[in-house]
């Protein structure tokens, strides 16, 4: 009787689909996918080729900038040291034309206006190349183009105003070269006249 029953269930296992695997079947449908529209790969497409052409712009720009940048940077340290050799060239001249020995020299002139040419040739060798010098003459002290090195009293003159300048300052185009080394008035102060006074009536 028993062997008669297992017959059975077994039979019935073999004639019955597997559910489980019924299941599978529902899950994961082997229906090929839906092909996209020609729109739809026309606006996939658009999509790539702008953000391509977005990509070389950046590349563009970024590669642009870095060409400027190491130009500016090697003008910037070349005209800075050229600088110095304008300085020397000033000095000497008026070293020389101070120099006791020399005034008596009947040449003294000639050498003089030799020099001045050479200083005009290098001034205006630095403007075609946008180096210009900073106006300072009846200024306004600006921090961001001048130096102050000292401050000197001085009534007439308001305060705050460059009155005079010790090294010139120069720009490289938009760009602070060196800035100018400057005096700036200020107000005398009371304290000052007051014992000035008291030192009178004494």
């Amino acid at each position: 009787m028993n062997e008669e029953k297992n017959k059975k269930v077994s039979d019935q296992n073999k004639s019955e689909p597997n559910k489980n695997e019924a299941t599978n079947k529902d899950n994961n449908p082997k229906a090929p996918p839906k092909e996209k529209s020609t729109e739809e790969k026309l606006k996939e497409a658009e999509e790539k080729l702008l953000r391509s052409l977005a990509e070389i712009e950046n590349q563009r720009r970024r590669f642009e900038k870095e060409i400027k940048d190491a130009f500016e940077f090697g003008s910037f340290n070349f005209a800075k040291e050229n600088l110095a050799t304008l300085d020397n060239l000033q000095r000497a001249r008026e070293a020389i034309k101070n120099d006791e020995k020399l005034k008596d020299n009947k040449d003294l002139d000639k050498f003089l206006e030799n020099i001045n040419i050479i200083e005009k040739d290098i001034v205006s060798i630095f403007e075609r190349n946008r180096i210009k010098k900073i106006d300072t003459k009846n200024k306004k002290f600006d921090p961001n183009f001048h130096q102050a090195m000292s401050e000197i009293e001085d009534d007439k003159v308001e305060p705050g105003i460059i009155i005079q300048e010790i090294q010139a300052g120069y720009m490289l185009g938009e760009r602070l070269l060196r800035p100018a080394l400057v005096s700036v008035a200020k107000k005398r102060e009371i304290k000052d006249e007051e014992n000035k006074d008291k030192k009178d009536q004494k």
